[in-house]
């Protein structure tokens, strides 16, 4: 045990020592968190350019218009008639969407002749537009059943009558969870694990490593050969400490910022730290698997950057080919978004969460036991070549 001891005290000098390391650890995360949730704050998508061509410019047109512009979600571009180039103007003028309504608009409508207003939906950003297509939607709608409803009034009907004749059956959409559409509460949590697993990737990556690279690990751990686990133990305890400082500084950023916290704070503490654990252990896998600080590093990030993509968070698994959903499912992110998912935005009962975290579980000791068994034989290799360079030597 004081060997233990002692090795761990040096594994927190070489950690603190390593500016790189230091930066990277306490630096990095720090500063996406903040620069993300900026990015995120205003939640919504608010006054996107949309360009509205009113050849019409009649009372009728320009109420019509006036209701577009009255939808904080988008910032109406009056135009009278068509641009030279169209979509030259909309890529000039960033907008959304283009909404073209005909000339006779007015009078088309007054002789029930239906008139076609086209969307053209600019979809280079998939978000914006979906922002603004649901602002589109709404108001035309809007308009759309106004119109109808004041003309079935001209014709004698009551108000009441009126509107259901235009609407024989109401459909009322309800939002379940995040209902303010806000985009804050839905990436940047997200964002911040994708950022504390980097983080412990690239310090992990280094722990062995560094030390076949630098030939201080036989010297090092010399007494302790026999020993494979407590040697991991000794480079994963800085970093499951370190982890704990990260996620208190997500807490107060999430005060900060104003996003809710999980409301089971106990199982959402269980899940973090079978999270940080098979992070953990997957980097020190590699780390004794690739006996090269960098090539380690550029091993562990082929792995971790694609993570968010393919985590289904954002995009489901089930869409995904069946080789792209064996590889998510072999990177801790994957079902520890699944299970934050349920905690913080869905607000789920408790044990929805429990297969998330029993996959956890199953990837913390699969990769504690590739680990281990991996130290083992490498410490097998290293000492016997030792001990047979020193007899021949005799």
């Amino acid at each position: 045990m004081r060997e233990f001891f002692r090795l761990l005290k040096r594994e927190f000098k070489l950690f603190l020592g390593n500016a790189t390391l230091r930066s990277v650890f306490f630096l990095a995360p720090v500063l996406y968190a903040t620069l993300l949730g900026f990015v995120y704050k205003s939640g919504k998508v608010e006054n996107t350019p949309v360009i509205v061509i009113d050849k019409d410019n009649t009372p009728l047109s320009n109420q019509l218009v006036e209701m577009l512009g009255d939808n904080r979600s988008i910032k109406v571009l009056k135009y009278l008639q068509d641009p030279a180039e169209i979509n030259d103007e909309v890529i000039r003028r960033n907008a959304a969407a283009v909404v073209k309504i005909p000339s006779r608009f007015e009078a088309d409508i007054l002789q029930k002749k239906y008139p076609e207003v086209n969307v053209y939906v600019n979809t280079g950003n998939m978000l914006t537009a979906n922002f603004a297509s649901k602002a589109l939607q709404l108001t035309i709608g809007t308009f759309s059943a106004g119109v109808s409803i004041k003309a079935l009034q001209k014709m004698g009907m009551p108000a009441p009558r009126a509107v259901t004749q235009y609407e024989p059956f109401k459909t009322n959409y309800i939002t379940l969870f995040n209902t303010t559409s806000n985009y804050l509460i839905f990436m940047w949590p997200a964002m911040l694990a994708v950022v504390l697993q980097q983080v412990i990737l690239l310090a992990m990556a280094v722990s062995f490593a560094a030390e076949f690279q630098r030939g201080s690990f036989m010297s090092e751990y010399q007494h302790m050969r026999r020993w494979a686990f407590p040697i991991m133990l000794i480079k994963v305890i800085p970093i499951w400490i370190f982890s704990i400082l990260i996620v208190s500084v997500y807490y107060l950023m999430h005060i900060l910022f104003q996003v809710p916290l999980p409301e089971d704070i106990l199982n959402f503490i269980w899940l973090t730290a079978f999270f940080v654990g098979s992070a953990s252990f997957m980097g020190v896998f590699v780390s004794i698997l690739i006996p090269d600080a960098l090539k380690a590093t550029q091993v562990l990030m082929i792995l971790a950057s694609p993570a968010f993509i393919i985590s289904g968070f954002t995009w489901p698994l089930n869409a995904m080919p069946v080789f792209v959903q064996c590889l998510a499912n072999i990177i801790p992110l994957t079902p520890f978004l699944q299970a934050f998912k349920i905690l913080l935005i869905q607000k789920g009962a408790v044990t929805l969460t429990y297969p998330y975290i029993k996959h956890l579980g199953i990837l913390l000791v699969v990769y504690a036991s590739l680990g281990w068994l991996a130290l083992k034989i490498k410490l097998w290799l290293m000492f016997r070549s030792a001990s047979t360079g020193n007899t021949n030597e005799d």
